[in-house]
Formats: C-alpha cells, structure tokens, sequence
C-alpha cells in the first residue's frame, strides 16, 4: 500500500514538472516558467499543487497553426549518391567521357 501512494506522488509529480515544462513562458500565471519549474522541483507534491492552483494556464490552450499539407516542413533530401539524380547524371556524363 505505501508503495501505491509513493508511485501516485511520483507520477502526480511528474506530470506536473512534464506540464510546467512544455506549457510556453507567456502563459504560466503568476511566476515566471523557470520558477514554476524550481518550486515543482525543490516541493515535489506541494509544488505540483502549486502548480495546478497557482501557475497552470486557464482555460484550454491555443491551438497551434498547422503545416500547411500540401508543402511538406522541409525538402526531401536524397537518401544517398544513388537517389541523387544530379549524382547519376554526372556519373553516367563521366562513364560515357571515359569510353
């Protein structure tokens, strides 16, 4: 039973400094994101609630903007010389000087 309410105090814990962590430095109430972090840290389950009451954002977050699907985040690079059509075109220019 003790070790039942020891891994409920870490996991409560632990998403509380997992939520502190990732919510952004704007929306934190009341003191800055590193402190938040430092009280959940230094107070593990008073800082968490804390947290929770005091610091955690009202309300649901903002939605992120999407990537646009029809253009992906970055190029498509080659995988390696032989995906390179620039690579095969100047290979098969060098075999052909060759011969």
């Amino acid at each position: 039973m003790p070790l039942l309410v020891a891994l409920a105090l870490l996991a409560f814990w632990l998403y509380c400094l997992f939520d502190a962590i990732t919510t952004p430095d704007e929306e934190a109430r009341n003191l800055p994101k590193l402190l938040w972090v430092i009280v959940i840290v230094l107070l593990p389950p008073v800082g968490g609630l804390f947290w929770l009451l005091l610091g955690r954002p009202i309300g649901p977050r903002a939605p992120r903007m999407p990537r646009p699907k029809d253009r992906p985040a970055r190029p498509e690079a080659p995988k390696g010389p032989d995906d390179d059509p620039d690579f095969l075109k100047d290979l098969d220019r060098r075999l052909r000087d060759e011969d």
